[in-house]
């Protein structure tokens, strides 16, 4: 993958929501943490639609997404970005990986991972992959594209490559091994579908974006784009990962898990719940209208930053 056509000075970020159906609260809280963080720093706001998983994109969601987005006050500094609108940079950052051997044809399906005697451990729902076909496909038909994790290395080993360490803005120090707890990862699907974590590390690249501020649910997936961003000779940004929203069962909430769907009418209302939900103090009385909220929701993220870096 070649370098980032335009050359970004200053802080970028972006909010990108997936068209799986309306904005829901869980999704405007990191709506309005990464638009915060962007005004804070006096940096530039872009949303990036990620419609690329095409059996979950639900038609006319990405519309809906946007009018509400505009409707609670977050205006973005450029045009949105569709994903299923750059599948060749997708393809040209994986045909870069298989050129330089950091990736290979993997024949395995999911049940047969989760019946390997070498399968040994969960990360949340990911199987971790023993590396079955890393040397070849041994009669299989090849069915998606896996990335390769460095090699673990032994206890006694003064550096491990396989660790990734990266400090969160917001949650702190992290660290993840990715050969024992990820193992070799899809990049493109057997679906013919583009993964997730090769979709974003492109688009986060050729988009210039410097900081990236998301629910804490998306924080297990960091080391694994981070190593994606070193085999691909791309910048890594800064990242924050923000408490996820949680329903009555102590789920995510998400659409999955029955979000209601954001009211339009009542965006104050939502918002200053979102900001109660990232410890944001805000001045009394309330805010009473969207551009007071703004103003001072900046002023009190800057504080929460402040506060998160003084206990660091």
């Amino acid at each position: 993958m070649s370098a980032p056509a335009r050359t970004h000075k200053g802080y970028r970020g972006r909010f990108a929501p997936s068209p799986t159906g309306p904005l829901h609260f869980g999704s405007l809280v990191s709506a309005l943490a990464s638009w915060l963080d962007a005004r804070a720093h006096g940096g530039a706001w872009l949303v990036r639609v990620e419609d690329i998983d095409g059996p979950r994109t639900v038609p006319g969601a990405a519309e809906d997404i946007l009018a509400t987005l505009e409707r609670f006050g977050f205006q973005a500094d450029e045009p949105p970005e569709w994903q299923s609108r750059r599948v060749s940079l997708y393809r040209a950052a994986l045909d870069q990986l298989i050129a330089a051997g950091h990736v290979y044809p993997c024949g395995c399906t999911r049940k047969e991972i989760a019946d390997s005697q070498l399968y040994a451990h969960r990360r949340n729902t990911t199987l971790i992959y023993p590396g079955t076909c890393r040397n070849g496909l041994h009669g299989k038909t090849a069915r998606a594209w896996r990335l390769r994790v460095p090699d673990d290395a032994p206890a006694q080993a003064a550096n491990n490559p396989a660790l990734i360490r990266f400090d969160d803005r917001w949650q702190g120090p992290q660290q993840q091994d990715l050969a024992t707890e990820v193992g070799d990862f899809v990049l493109l699907r057997a679906d013919g579908q583009w993964a997730y974590q090769l979709a974003v590390v492109v688009d986060d690249a050729a988009q210039g974006i410097t900081h990236v501020v998301r629910g804490a649910d998306l924080l297990d997936s960091t080391a694994r784009q981070i190593w994606l961003q070193q085999c691909l000779a791309v910048p890594t940004p800064a990242y924050l990962h923000v408490p996820v929203v949680m329903n009555e069962e102590g789920e995510k909430l998400s659409k999955q898990t029955g979000a209601l769907a954001l009211d339009a009418t009542r965006p104050l209302e939502a918002l200053l719940a979102a900001a109660r939900h990232l410890g944001l103090a805000l001045r009394e009385p309330a805010p009473a209208t969207l551009e007071a909220f703004q103003a001072d929701a900046i002023d009190a993220w800057k504080r929460r930053l402040a506060q998160l870096q003084a206990t660091a």
